[in-house]
């Protein structure tokens, strides 16, 4: 402990790193699974149908039922084709091995966060707010398990933290960071492009600190990663430079009220809740503090919010972007004002009562939620169905929601054509789809969603599949659990396998 404590106040980066690394490691071990509908069926699902030579949604012109451009950047996807299509080439098929692997790969890309992060805040600060930043940005209670995702919200951080430290790390060479600080926010961009009003508020900083001649390059960085990675790509495959963009923006203009509708402060409520009260106040406190002294971190990320704030549309994850920067930003300016403020000298024992609390809460998070299983119940369905070659034929019993859950076929191994019962597909619609599909397109497998009725269930299911049998019982993990309980929108729902013997007559043991 002493030679930590020693490490920790003459290499302060060397620790944060260290705890960095180690968490990380361990999420990427344990933290299987998907956060969020993105993060899996539009990267994995999609990137992985192109490595074995199928489209799972019909992305590609090619493909006999597209339509056009998706609206979906083709930059990140790509990426994540590539490796799988070298996981395959390398003879590396399981989905579980695979994902492990794309786990530490999404984990060492995030380090660029922690590492830049404690380097910006120590530029614009000094070594005890950088160490404090950077171990937040380490070993946040969330940090870890959201660097394994492949979310874009995430992925696309590094490049940000990236462009900004570009820009604030100055001579010598400030030509060439400036373009390159452009260069790294159109990778990001190409990577979520809901970024454009954080990328405006950069270039709106250049632009009232009159740094003309850093804006200009900053621009054609900018200009040219952009061209590179939505013009020419989209020219390639659609022959028409920036389609999926001009699909996106459509897409979200046409469709703005068509998905979960907040109020203007739901990301604030949610940001204030995620860090922590009342850290998470101290944090906005500080955000606010210094915003002329940090204004490359503060007005981007205040554009970003507002944006978001006002925009309809609200998902969690659509602010993720932002979190490190309101951290770098919010820890400067709150140490700064702490140490001036008579009230908090006066008060210095409310003050590290409130951090220790703070640490308690996260310490006890942390480990929770950096080994979380997300999803559990659905992929080990997929995991354990996959043992059954040729099922081809499923049916989902969602009977109390009203659309069934995409199944997420990667870890079967490949795309499950799905029957659904669900409250906008009853029992007797399956009837009316078997009568026409016919007996050789039966199900193989039922997979009934909530232990809730079950026999009731199973019964009208015998009806047209007699010969039904129980197979096993697949729960959620512990968290995923606690979330549904607190709100059922959060469909982690225990899954019951029944095997149609029709097909299987005999189980096939582990």
């Amino acid at each position: 402990m002493k030679l930590l404590y020693t490490y920790w106040k003459e290499k302060p980066l060397v620790v944060i790193m260290l705890a960095a690394i180690l968490l990380r490691l361990i999420a990427s071990v344990f933290a299987r699974g998907f956060g969020m509908h993105d993060d899996h069926f539009i990267i994995v699902e999609q990137a992985h149908s192109w490595a074995v030579g199928q489209d799972y949604d019909n992305w590609l012109p090619w493909s006999e039922e597209n339509k056009g451009p998706s609206g979906h950047s083709f930059f990140y996807v790509g990426f994540m084709y590539l490796v799988f299509q070298l996981l395959e080439f390398l003879g590396v098929h399981s989905p579980q091995t695979q994902m492990c692997i794309v786990r530490l790969l999404h984990a060492s890309f995030s380090l660029i966060t922690v590492y830049y992060g404690y380097r910006i805040a120590l530029n614009l600060s000094d070594a005890t707010i950088a160490r404090l930043t950077g171990i937040l940005l380490a070993a946040y209670w969330f940090m870890p398990w959201l660097s394994v995702r492949n979310l874009i919200e995430v992925v696309c951080i590094p490049f940000m933290i990236l462009g900004t430290w570009y820009l604030i790390s100055g001579s010598p060479g400030w030509k060439w960071k400036a373009l390159m600080a452009g260069f790294m926010f159109g990778l990001a961009f190409a990577v979520r492009y809901q970024l454009m009003v954080y990328i405006g508020g950069v270039w709106l900083v250049l632009v009232l600190e009159k740094r003309w001649k850093e804006n200009a390059l900053f621009v054609l960085g900018l200009a040219l990663s952009i061209v590179l990675t939505q013009g020419v790509i989209d020219f390639l495959i659609w022959k028409a430079p920036f389609a999926e963009l001009r699909q996106y923006v459509l897409y979200n203009i046409h469709h703005r009220f068509d998905y979960i509708i907040g109020p203007w402060y739901n990301y604030l409520v949610f940001l204030l809740v995620l860090l922590i009260p009342p850290i998470s106040f101290f944090v906005f406190a500080g955000f606010f503090r210094n915003w002329k002294k940090q204004m490359i971190l503060f007005l981007p990320a205040l554009l970003f919010l507002i944006f978001h704030s006002v925009f309809p549309n609200k998902q969690e994850r659509f602010i993720i972007p932002m979190i490190p920067f309101l951290i770098m930003a919010g820890v400067t300016g709150w140490q700064e004002l702490a140490a001036g403020s008579g009230f908090w000298r006066k008060h210095s024992r409310l003050l590290t009562a409130s951090w220790m609390f703070f640490w308690i809460i996260n310490l006890c998070l942390l480990p929770v939620i950096t080994t979380m299983y997300s999803k559990k119940a659905r992929v080990e369905s997929m995991t354990y169905l996959s043992r059954y070659p040729g099922i081809d034929y499923v049916l989902f019993d969602d009977t109390y929601r009203h659309e069934i859950l995409i199944p997420p076929s990667y870890y079967y191994g490949e795309k499950l054509n799905v029957y659904s019962i669900s409250g906008n597909h009853p029992y007797d619609s399956l009837k009316n789809q078997l009568e026409v599909y016919g007996e050789t397109k039966y199900p193989r497998f039922v997979l009934l969603f909530q232990d809730r009725d079950i026999d009731t269930r199973v019964e009208k299911i015998r009806n047209l599949l007699p010969n039904i049998t129980y197979e096993t019982r697949i729960d959620p993990g512990l968290i995923d659990r606690i979330l549904y309980r607190i709100n059922p929108v959060n469909a982690n729902q225990t899954i019951i396998i029944y095997r149609n013997k029709d097909f299987f007559p005999n189980r096939i043991n582990d």
